[in-house]
């Protein structure tokens, strides 16, 4: 019947696309044909369906009278892997910049900030008394993991490469880190390894209510 009247129709949309498209062309979503008002309506110059050149086809709408804050972006790869992959890239990408966003600030990556922090705790932890310098001290080992597994991943020794590390932030070198690309210590920052301030306090700040999570269980009760 839409059809004859020459209405186009696009079927079988994703449920997490419909709020995007909404964004998109300004409209809301309509659930019942009592709501088919126009303030509920968007509008749009043209909507059609285009192919990719053979490899499928898309419903593509331009000319928005009231564009949203919105991006559309095609991902297309010789197979779903490469694809699947792409979107991950990507993921991750806009994960670094609303980072950014959020806290405008960028540290020194390679493991730096880690082993920095992890000697500076190392330092207070000889300042207090009695049971705090322990917990004080294994936090500070537990933060050189993270240049360890970088060393490792990287097919460094781990070990040779922690020591060395420590040793250059203990003379005053607060940017060296592990340079995965030549394979030893240098100044991160002039290799321009970065990433954002975020990244590091959130991974610090929702490890540590982990542990602390798990150390107010005094008993586990095993039930059926």
């Amino acid at each position: 019947f839409l059809n004859k009247m020459k209405i186009m129709v696009v079927k079988e949309i994703e449920r997490e696309d419909i709020e995007f498209i909404c964004k998109t062309i300004g409209t809301k979503p309509i659930a019942h044909i009592d709501q088919f008002l126009p303030e509920m309506m968007g509008t749009a110059e043209l909507a059609e369906e285009v192919s990719l050149d053979g490899s499928g086809k898309l419903v593509k709408i331009t000319g928005c009278t009231s564009p949203g804050k919105t991006v559309s972006i095609v991902v297309r790869g010789s197979n779903k892997l490469v694809i699947e992959e792409a979107e991950r890239s990507i993921h991750d990408a806009l994960c670094v910049i609303r980072c950014l966003v959020k806290k405008r600030a960028l540290i020194a990556g390679g493991g730096a900030p880690e082993i920095e922090l992890a000697l500076r705790l190392a330092e207070y932890s000889r300042t207090l008394p009695g049971m705090e310098a322990y917990c004080v001290r294994a936090y500070a080992d537990a933060l050189e993991v993270v240049p360890s597994t970088l060393a490792e991943n990287a097919g460094l020794n781990p070990i040779s490469t922690v020591t060395e590390l420590r040793n250059r932030h203990a003379q005053g070198e607060k940017t060296a880190g592990i340079n995965v690309r030549k394979g030893g210590i240098s100044n991160i920052l002039e290799e321009l390894v970065v990433q954002p301030l975020l990244v590091s306090v959130s991974a610090l700040t929702l490890a540590t209510e982990t542990v602390r999570s798990i150390l107010k269980i005094d008993d586990v009760v095993n039930t059926r």
